[in-house]
Parts: C-alpha cells; sequence; structure tokens
C-alpha cells in the first residue's frame, strides 16, 4: 500500500470514529485539540512554504507564540523555498501533507496554509478533522460550496480555533469601523467603491487565446500530479501555473477579487452585515475570454436592506485605466505605508491607490486597504466632526499573534470562519459573474443562483478526484 492510501484510510477511520462517538455523546468530537498553557508555545506546521508562504512563517515566529515543528510544501527543492529552510534547518521536511499528519500528527498543535485558493479546501479540511487549528490564507477557497462546507466543518469541530489570512483585520482599520459603526458615525450606508488599479499578473497576455499554455519539463523537485491536490482537470505543466501565476487563471485563482477583496471590503463586510448579496452584474470585463481573468472588470454586488440598515451596492473596480468616479473633496490617494507589497515585489505607482469610497447618507469616507484608517471628506467636514469622533482602542495583538493566542485560549480570532467564509462566498460569486460576463440572481435562503443553470452548477464546481472525496463530506 502506498503512503497516499494508507493516509486516506487513516483519514476516513478517524473520520467514522468520529460520527460513531458523536452519535453516542454529540459533546465528544474527534480529536479535540490541545490548547498550550498560557506559557507554552503552539506547535506549527507549515504548508506551503515560498512566496507568501514564506512570509506567514516569518510572521507567526516572529511572535514569539509558537515552535515550526514540520515544513512541508510539493517543490521542497525551488528556489522560494531555501530561506525558510535555513532559518529552520532542523525541522522535519515532507512533500505531502497527508504523510505529514501520519507521522507527526500527535507533535502538531496548529498549521498554517499558504499555498495556492485551489488547495487551500482539502488541507484545511484534513487538519480540522485531526483536531488542529488552522491559519489560512485569503480567500477561504475558490469555490462557493468549498467555503460553505468549511463553515460546517468548523461548527463541527468546535474547538478548533480558525483564521483567514487577511491580516489587516486586526490592525487599525478593524477597530475604528467597529467603533464608528457603533457610535453611529458610520451609518445609512447605500453604497461602496472599492477599487484595485494596480497591475496584475495577467496583463500584457494576449486575451484572445483559445487554448491553455503548451506542455513544459516539470522541474525534478515538483510533484505536479500533488500540486493539483483535489482538482480533477488535471493541467501539463507550465511555469505559467505556479510561483502566483496560478491566480491568473480561473481554474485555479480568485484574480484580483479573490486577492485584494479581503483586504479592502473586510470590514464593511461585517460590520454593515452585508451577508451575501442578492444579485451580481459583472458590467465590464475588458479582454473577456474562458481561460484568465479580464484586463479591467466592474463588478456589482446589490445587497438589501438588513435590520435598520438600508440596501447597498458594493461596485468593484480593477484595471489600471478602470478607476472609479472620485466624489468632490476626494484630496490625493498617497501610498499607504500600511498596505504591504506583494511577494514579487513592490507595488508599482498607480493613479489611484488599493482602497474604497463609502456613501453614507450624511458622511463619506475615504480608506486605503489592510489596516488602513478611514477618513471623511471633504475636510472641512472632518474638521468639523473631530470632536464628535469616538476613541478607538488599539490592536491588543496583530493578526498572527491573535491566530496563536487563540490557539492558547487567550484571545478569539478577528476572522474566523464563520465571519471569513460569507465574506470569500461573496467573491466566489462575483468571479463567477466576471467569468461568465453576465448578472447573476442570487437566492440567499436557498443559497442558489436562480437565472443561470451554469452558474448554479458552478457554485458546486466538477467533483474532486479520486481519493479525494472524503474532504467534501462532513
Amino acid at each position: 500500500m502506498d503512503n497516499n492510501s494508507h493516509s486516506r484510510r487513516i483519514f476516513i477511520k478517524r473520520a467514522m470514529l468520529a460520527s460513531a462517538v458523536a452519535a453516542v455523546s454529540p459533546g465528544l468530537l474527534m480529536a479535540k485539540p490541545k490548547l498550550a498553557s498560557a506559557n507554552e508555545r503552539v506547535n506549527l506546521a507549515c504548508i506551503g512554504i515560498g512566496n507568501r508562504g514564506a512570509q506567514i512563517i516569518d510572521d507567526l515566529y516572529a511572535t514569539g507564540l509558537c515552535n515550526v515543528v514540520a515544513l512541508c510544501d510539493v517543490d521542497m527543492g525551488a528556489p522560494h523555498t531555501v530561506d525558510i529552510l535555513k532559518k529552520f534547518p532542523n525541522v522535519p521536511r515532507f512533500q505531502d501533507f497527508r504523510q505529514m499528519f501520519d507521522k507527526m500528527g500527535n507533535q502538531i498543535d496548529a498549521v498554517s496554509v499558504g499555498v495556492p485558493d485551489f488547495s487551500h479546501f482539502p488541507i484545511t479540511m484534513h487538519a480540522m478533522g485531526l483536531g488542529k487549528h488552522v491559519y489560512v490564507e485569503k480567500p477561504l477557497s475558490r469555490t462557493f460550496q468549498e467555503s460553505e462546507l468549511l463553515m460546517k466543518a468548523a461548527k463541527k469541530y468546535k474547538n478548533v480555533v480558525t483564521q483567514m489570512g487577511n491580516q489587516g483585520h486586526s490592525e487599525a482599520n478593524y477597530f475604528q469601523f467597529k467603533a464608528w459603526v457603533e457610535a453611529g458615525i458610520i451609518k445609512d450606508v447605500t453604497a461602496i467603491t472599492a477599487h484595485m488599479n494596480s497591475p496584475r499578473r495577467w496583463h500584457g497576455w494576449d486575451p484572445n487565446i483559445t487554448s491553455f499554455p503548451p506542455a513544459e519539463p516539470i522541474p525534478d523537485t515538483l510533484d505536479w500530479d500533488l500540486w493539483h491536490a483535489a482538482v480533477a482537470k488535471q493541467h501539463s505543466y507550465n511555469h505559467d501555473y505556479v510561483n502566483g501565476q496560478w491566480r491568473c487563471w480561473y481554474d485555479f485563482g480568485m484574480g484580483a477579487l479573490g486577492d485584494w477583496g479581503a483586504h479592502i471590503i473586510d470590514t464593511a463586510h461585517q460590520f454593515l452585515d452585508l451577508g451575501l448579496p442578492y444579485e451580481v452584474e459583472c458590467t465590464k470585463a475588458t479582454g473577456h475570454n474562458d481561460f484568465f481573468f479580464p484586463m479591467s472588470s466592474t463588478i456589482v454586488f446589490r445587497f438589501p436592506e438588513r435590520k435598520r440598515m438600508p440596501a447597498l451596492d458594493i461596485t468593484w473596480y480593477d484595471g489600471v485605466d478602470n478607476l472609479p468616479p472620485i466624489p468632490e473633496g476626494y484630496g490625493v490617494s498617497g501610498l499607504d505605508p500600511n498596505i504591504p507589497p506583494p511577494s514579487t515585489g513592490n507595488l508599482e505607482p498607480v493613479k489611484l491607490n488599493p482602497g474604497k469610497i463609502i456613501y453614507g447618507k450624511d458622511l463619506t469616507f475615504k480608506g486605503g486597504s489592510h489596516g488602513s484608517t478611514l477618513s471623511i471628506i471633504p475636510e472641512e467636514k472632518a474638521k468639523e466632526m473631530a470632536s464628535r469622533l469616538p476613541e478607538v482602542p488599539a490592536s491588543p495583538s496583530n493578526h498572527f499573534a491573535n491566530f496563536l493566542k487563540a490557539c492558547k485560549g487567550e484571545e478569539k480570532t478577528r476572522s474566523p470562519f464563520e465571519i471569513s467564509g460569507p465574506l470569500s462566498q461573496v467573491f466566489c460569486l462575483g468571479v463567477l459573474s466576471q467569468k461568465l460576463n453576465t448578472k447573476l440572481e442570487f437566492d440567499r435562503k436557498k443559497k442558489i443562483i436562480t437565472n443561470n443553470k451554469t452558474a448554479n452548477e458552478l457554485l458546486i464546481g466538477p467533483p474532486p478526484r479520486k481519493g479525494w472525496e472524503q474532504y467534501y463530506q462532513v
């Protein structure tokens, strides 16, 4: 029996055991995780250790709250993994996350998942099923249904700590937005403009393509079959699929919206109680094709009235020259030092930096991305309101420390799956509207698309390949 088959048998056996135990005593769930005491470090296994995955490891380790006990990547010999391997030369290394859990499961408290969007889901489900706390990069998943299942799993394994990696959700904007909503400063919001107008990886490609890129030799160090994870539709290796290039393709990534939406829309989505939209419309898709994302997109998300809040539209703009309308008194959009550069280098100068404009009944706000705080515009109005603004508490912990402290029972995570799951589903609906270049009508209660059969089927996506089916059962 090979290691993969052995790992799957172990996972299924443990899942069956959990179901049997829960049937006898619903309060008992499989592999209840061990909470480290206040003076202990969390034993962390890191899955995905290059590029953004490496940055996550550095940030988690810099808190002083964890021990890195295992490293896992499908390409352990790649240049982008070298620095992390040098930092932890004596830590056990694995190429297959399932083998890592088989051999070291009892030594692991938590995992970081810094892999491509399409493979977040099976790794996270496997870890949660074994009672391991999970820190997962944004967006939570590539399909609507995968986020739905992750939220269900988080409820089932209720002792597992979850955190999505939109790191600004633990910084100044989070606490300011919350305080300003509670104080009635942000109220009666009817429209939000969200914009990300920096160049993307696929800009410059020819959108008039008729096929995927040609096959190239697979690097000797890369397990290309395992790279696909649960994806049934296998692709021939090409360098334009790996090292962040996966974000360009509908089959693997979530484009500019999935990449930056979680850093721009997150606080509005949570504190304005937006939930899921009833309609999503792609009104612009320059260079639309069936393979990779448009050169520029405009997507409108329409949300209904909620409690005592009015209906609200979010309009998303991406593309270098696809700039949103700017209100009078907006001022200058300077490069915000709170916005970290991408793993590929520095942010390039753009006409408008990533951010949002929030239109309330009486006030208009502008803000940047990640932890950037909001400003009231125009400046004269900001000066008039200055004395009436509430005091905003400082963050007690950054996003990485927040996760690890939650693993130790000291805090609650700020972007658990119950909050980050619906936000990721908003992005999934937006990407479907981009892919099909159309308007989608969505039943928020039944969670189905009612006007487009193809789009509704894509909420779930194609079935997983053989041997990965168990992750899609909660």
